[in-house]
């Protein structure tokens, strides 16, 4: 019945229910309330691409390079095409339309693949627009990709760094962390100078570690620049992996703009930083 519910009042009714206050889209302040408006007001045709796992591969080539895409071993239109057999012993599977949808293998001989297919298969009949009105996933191609396994030095999983760009300036960098721990994952939060800033999403704590600033950081805040460039807000997440860069992705609102920040004042900074078109 959700889904007869216009955009901009779903978005509002789920906006008070997550955060608690009223959304002011007439003269939005936070960042989460600047999400909001992007959503609505913010549609450029290519976000679609952007926000498809596999377009953007076509996109990343063309601006910063092929060499910092994470090998694709093969693309499937529906389950029932993906031959296990001639999979790797170590693969990531993830739907080229979602998010939150991977399935990580370490060792095929312990992945229960029934199970694996059961969730792809729901994962596939999925559209995330519904979810929070996030308009570039709603004519995203559902697609399941098949990408090389990757580890960094930990060699159990990799860190995300998730670099925060407000009009095409890296202001801060989210690290996402243990995310396949029983706890679910951590992010700690880092201004430019790589000094963790006092804050955190209400979702995802800080881990309390600081960590090394990634060697190839300058390299990520040019690249996380260069594609978002004419864009009023993007997260763009890149991996390092033995002294190399890779790109994960381009999300335009993260958590769909429904989680806020411990304090709340960081909702207003990060929000401040964000200049809307009209303004």
């Amino acid at each position: 019945m959700t889904r007869l519910i216009p955009d901009k009042i779903f978005i509002k009714l789920k906006y008070k229910v997550a955060i608690g206050k009223k959304l002011n889209l007439e003269k939005p302040e936070t960042f989460n309330e600047k999400l909001q408006w992007l959503k609505l007001y913010d549609r450029k045709p290519e976000y679609t691409k952007f926000a498809d796992k596999y377009e953007v591969r076509k996109y990343i080539a063309n601006v910063i390079g092929a060499e910092y895409l994470i090998p694709v071993i093969d693309v499937f239109d529906c389950v029932d095409q993906i031959n296990w057999g001639e999979l790797p012993n170590e693969f990531v599977l993830k739907c080229a339309h979602g998010s939150g949808s991977n399935i990580i293998c370490s060792d095929k001989n312990k992945l229960d693949i029934g199970l694996a297919e059961k969730k792809l298969r729901k994962w596939m009949k999925y559209n995330w627009y519904w979810f929070g009105r996030e308009w570039q996933y709603k004519n995203i191609k559902p697609r399941v990709i098949c990408e090389k396994y990757m580890v960094d030095e930990s060699g159990t999983e990799l860190k995300d760094y998730k670099f925060m760009c407000f009009n095409g300036k890296v202001r801060c960098t989210f690290v996402c962390s243990n995310r396949n721990t029983p706890g679910g994952s951590e992010i700690d939060i880092y201004d430019t100078d790589w000094n963790l800033m006092p804050f955190e999403r209400k979702n995802h704590p800080n881990s309390g570690k600081k960590i090394s600033k990634p060697k190839e950081y300058a390299k990520m805040v040019e690249f996380a620049e260069k594609l978002t460039r004419n864009m009023s807000f993007a997260r763009v997440d890149f991996y390092e992996i033995n002294g190399h860069l890779y790109f994960g992705e381009i999300t335009f609102h993260p958590d769909s703009g429904f989680v806020g920040f411990i304090p709340e004042s960081y909702d207003y900074l990060m929000g401040n930083w964000i200049k809307l078109p009209y303004q």
